[in-house]
């Protein structure tokens, strides 16, 4: 069994800005690294081999019939929940409702909050370590043109995450 999500990469542009952002060591705080740096559209949780073709073919035809999705990053970053300081990202909330839709009764059920998309920069063990964090700006847009299904392994120092599968939008 394999833990996975559908994940959207930012392009280099913001993966430059988000490298130059502070990270201010505190206690509690534990920052992302780079190759986590993602938009997670749907997360399945466990999921068994025995299901993971179904998967593959439901994501390639749900990629296959999305349109053109334009995606906004910024304008800065902020808390979501009580323990995670994040970018927020626009533009996705289709393309993660249709990749929801197809996917329905794999994994995990659907959230039933609206769809929020961001890039998770850091998370909290307390509320308080997120307390006076710079909100620098920064932003960008681009045309998503693939999503990918990715493989998470937890560990001590943080998740690690495995690319096992592409598919480009609008190729059906």
């Amino acid at each position: 069994m394999r833990r996975l999500f559908v994940a959207v990469w930012p392009p280099a542009s913001l993966t430059d800005q988000l490298r130059g952002l502070a990270r201010p060591q505190q206690t509690g705080l534990r920052w992302t690294t780079e190759d986590q740096w993602h938009v997670t559209l749907r997360f399945f949780g466990g999921v068994e081999e025995g299901h993971e073709a179904d998967l593959r073919a439901r994501l390639a035809d749900g990629a296959g019939r999305a349109g053109g999705t334009v995606a906004s990053a910024g304008p800065r970053p902020q808390a979501l929940g009580r323990g995670v300081w994040v970018l927020p990202v626009e533009g996705l909330e289709a393309l993660a409702g249709g990749i929801g839709a197809a996917t329905f009764e794999i994994g995990r059920p659907l959230p039933p909050r609206p769809f929020r998309g961001h890039v998770t920069l850091a998370r909290a063990r307390r509320p308080s370590a997120l307390a006076g964090l710079a909100a620098e700006e920064l932003g960008d847009r681009w045309t998503v043109s693939e999503i990918t299904l990715v493989s998470s392994e937890l560990r001590a120092e943080g998740a690690r995450y495995q690319v096992v599968g592409r598919w480009p939008l609008g190729a059906g």
